[in-house]
């Protein structure tokens, strides 16, 4: 791997990613937030001339190897999560929380250790959001584009199309493809906010929350999230976009703008959609001890939408349910949203050809001898993207058990610790989700990790936002043997 190329175009993203600066600084400005704005100005500054000394001299490569290509999304993910942590410590924040709170917003995560959220200016809650939405359009183009044209996790199965060729080179294909998602991700975005506005929510607040809805990230300018905004509309339009933010959005460029009957016939939203209403319901029969009113059957609504689309957002304070309820909310966070969309977990997808996979053993234990292909989509599944699956699927739970753990050991002693809220922790951060349980629930903050236990977090949303194969292949002994500047 030639650190010096993959360096060098991270540098160069960091320039561009400077100007982004400008919209915060002028939000200050706007609300007058002097103070505010100069910090982003100068954070933009910053920005730019660690980019201006990363490529430095440096020529851009004509072709990419894999492991370059690797370290240019996994750096690129951590470098430009520093930077836009920069405004959060000259906000006062320290700064390993400002780098949590930064690397949740790209990863669009929504964990939070804010505590006091009247503290901070609207520029400050506004970057806050903006971050998370940049995080979900370098979601929908890392996932549809670039990891399936590395064969990561068997995604290139699902985007053939969006993804291209296979040739080392980002065909123009998949550059419109791409194109046409942040399109169609922008356009609901807009339209959300609208939507908002519409009932009842000031058109800052509105914004901010069609960025993280849209986003799959889960922010919020109140500390108590939608239950502070008490508005049963604003709720009702949530479950939709949150739902739409964790399908694909591929998909639903297909459906849209060629046949809305493409919903119907993918299998995984189906699928995903059948599992968000089930949750719901399950969760509203049990909260309310038999048949559920309209608020209960919306609380349960909202909460199984944002659990499974990794969004985050509360409208109750679901850390008072029984046991029972929280437990079904376990199971929506580890089945995930759809591949294509910006939100978390192992995915739907995957889940199917699991299940899949496990019926086809189970049937050639009775018949030896019988050939069984396992198909999805109307094609036969390859033996390598089986694998991959299952490779994946395996690391997504090693992970969370492994922070788990490592959360448990590191706050021994801490009375707001158990075993509930350990093993949450570390869901809500590798699945990407945001709010955990007990202290770092819905209504909660991470605030009362120890600084170990943040850092650890903090990598945690990072390798999970990366599915985490992105990040140990660039662990492996060849990347390392092979290092070099440049040719």
């Amino acid at each position: 791997m030639r650190l010096g190329i993959v360096l060098g175009v991270i540098g160069n993203l960091l320039r561009l990613f400077a100007l982004l600066f400008a919209f915060p600084s002028a939000v200050g400005f706007y609300f007058g937030e002097t103070s505010s704005a100069l910090e982003f100005a100068l954070s933009g500054a910053i920005c730019f001339a660690v980019g201006l000394a990363l490529s430095w001299r440096v020529d851009p490569p004509r072709v990419f190897r894999r492991s370059e290509a690797f370290g240019v999304v996994a750096g690129t993910w951590l470098l430009v999560a520093m930077v836009a942590a920069v405004p959060f410590v000259l906000d006062g924040m320290r700064p390993i929380d400002a780098l949590f709170e930064s690397m949740s917003g790209f990863t669009t995560t929504g964990a939070t250790v804010l505590t006091d959220f009247g503290a901070h200016g609207q520029a400050f809650f506004f970057w806050r959001s903006f971050i998370q939405w940049l995080g979900g359009l370098g979601v929908i183009a890392l996932f549809v584009v670039v990891l399936p044209r590395l064969g990561v996790a068997g995604r290139q199965l699902f985007f053939a199309e969006a993804s291209g060729a296979a040739g080392e080179a980002l065909s123009p294909q998949a550059r419109k493809g791409a194109m046409k998602l942040w399109v169609l991700y922008g356009g609901m975005t807009a339209l959300l906010a609208g939507l908002l506005c519409w009932v009842g929510f000031g058109l800052f607040d509105a914004l901010l929350h069609a960025f993280t809805t849209m986003a799959a990230g889960g922010f919020s300018n109140n500390g108590a999230s939608l239950m502070g905004f008490a508005n049963p509309a604003a709720e009702w339009i949530l479950i939709v976009f949150m739902t739409l933010a964790g399908a694909s959005f591929t998909l639903q460029w297909r459906g849209y703008f060629r046949d809305p009957r493409e919903f119907f016939r993918d299998q995984e939203f189906v699928v995903y959609v059948l599992a968000m209403a089930l949750g719901a319901l399950g969760v509203a029969f049990l909260v309310a001890g038999g048949l559920p009113d309209l608020d209960t059957l919306r609380a349960g609504f909202f909460q199984s939408a944002s659990l499974i689309s990794s969004t985050g957002f509360a409208s109750v304070d679901y850390e008072l349910w029984i046991d029972a309820a929280k437990v079904i909310l376990v199971w929506v966070m580890m089945i995930g949203g759809c591949a294509g969309s910006a939100a978390g977990g192992a995915k739907v997808v995957r889940h199917i050809l699991v299940v899949k996979f496990l019926r086809r053993e189970i049937t050639q234990t009775l018949h030896p001898r019988a050939v069984l292909p396992i198909r999805y989509g109307g094609r036969e599944i390859p033996r390598e993207i089986l694998r991959a699956v299952f490779t994946l699927v395996f690391l997504f739970l090693s992970a969370n058990l492994l922070l788990g753990s490592l959360i448990l050991v590191l706050e021994v002693g801490n009375p707001q610790m158990n075993l509930a809220t350990g093993f949450s922790c570390a869901l809500a951060c590798v699945g990407n989700i945001g709010p955990g349980f007990g202290a770092a629930g819905p209504m909660g903050s991470f605030a009362f990790l120890s600084d170990a236990s943040t850092v650890a977090l903090t990598v945690g949303m990072w390798v999970g936002r990366l599915e985490i194969l992105a990040v140990l292949a660039l662990l492996h002994p060849h990347v390392w043997r092979d290092l070099r500047w440049k040719e």
